[in-house]
């Protein structure tokens, strides 16, 4: 295949851009490790010439939406710096473009994000556009909320139907974009707080129908927490704090949930332990301290990580991402 659209690249005025095009989707939809950038100077041009497209006729939608599908599945692979420079800045015209005009499908304008912040692995000077020009927190946040609004209609009007799986969907395609933007980007604004709250909105919307998403809302706010530029206050503002602990309470909780809240428990912990060198900052610190300290003795959290006590060096050893604790007492925070 790589051979088939070098070969048709090469054709130049009598090069058939609508095979061009299908050979390069195809290509990028395999998903495959190792990729020269002969090839991908031509696939990735090929795709956004096809993704620009204003026409917003179905047939042309569901062209756009297929070679944006491809782009975002191509992500990961490593461009050149001046092989991608212009490749960004379209992209980053069609996010502004659908975001004044609305002319992308759901999974159109994901597959568009997911691309850019793909990027993010490699340059680091993205973070400004994604987090402050193109207001990625502030999309995501709106996108949730859309989807609940979304879901819960479909449920009332026939039940779980295939409206409802492709919401739920889209869902899933949203918080591995939403955990992928907490990893990469350090960038912190106001609107990362919204998104936090949305996220907590939809666990607490999903919490008895939808168990697959809440898990998800479990590991996007452990997420959260580890991004260092989050601030712990604006996790207890948005409810994400009191929304583990509830979760914790659970009898049916399983291990992959309760890690996910030990995790989150844990990175504030460590987080509380850190002394500033700024002595505003470090004030601002012990206030903070106090307030959980004091949060955490009206809600109980201590006797619910008592109670954990025995089943924590399991938990532990279980554990596929960053080492958990097996004590206890690194859970918890002290004046």
């Amino acid at each position: 295949m790589k051979e088939m659209i070098i070969d048709e690249n090469k054709k130049k005025e009598e090069m058939n851009e609508k095979i061009l095009t299908d050979l390069c989707e195809c290509y990028a939809l395999l998903g495959e490790d190792d990729i020269f950038d002969e090839v991908l100077s031509i696939i990735v041009p090929c795709l956004l010439k096809v993704a620009s497209k204003k026409d917003e006729t179905e047939e042309a939608q569901k062209e756009v939406e297929m070679s944006l599908l491809a782009l975002g599945n191509i992500g990961l692979w490593e461009m050149k710096r001046e092989l991608y420079l212009n490749e960004i800045k379209e992209i980053k015209e069609i996010i502004k473009y659908h975001q004044e005009h609305q002319n992308l499908t759901r999974l159109a304008y994901q597959s568009a994000w997911q691309f850019l912040i793909h990027q993010l692995f490699q340059d680091k000077s993205l973070e400004e556009v994604i987090v402050n020009e193109l207001h990625f927190s502030k999309e995501a946040a709106r996108e949730l909320e859309d989807l609940s609004k979304s879901v819960g209609r479909n449920r009332k009007e026939d039940g779980k139907g295939e409206n409802e799986a492709k919401e739920v969907l889209a869902f899933e395609r949203w918080f591995f974009l939403i955990n992928l933007y907490f990893y990469s980007c350090k960038l912190w604004n106001e609107e990362l707080i919204g998104l936090i709250s949305s996220i907590v909105q939809v666990f607490q919307a999903s919490r008895d129908n939808y168990p697959d998403a809440r898990c998800r809302c479990l590991y996007s706010l452990r997420r959260a927490v580890e991004k260092r530029k989050v601030k712990i206050d604006d996790l207890l503002k948005s409810g994400a704090v009191g929304l583990y602990l509830e979760e914790m309470k659970q009898s049916t909780l399983d291990d992959k949930n309760m890690s996910d809240c030990l995790y989150f428990f844990l990175s504030i912990s460590e987080r509380l332990k850190e002394k500033e060198d700024d002595e505003k900052e470090e004030a601002k610190r012990k206030s903070i301290k106090r307030k959980m300290f004091e949060w955490k003795e009206e809600e109980g959290y201590e006797d619910v990580m008592t109670s954990f006590h025995a089943i924590l060096p399991d938990l532990a050893d279980k554990s596929k991402f960053l080492p958990l604790s097996k004590y206890s007492s690194d859970y918890l925070w002290s004046l």
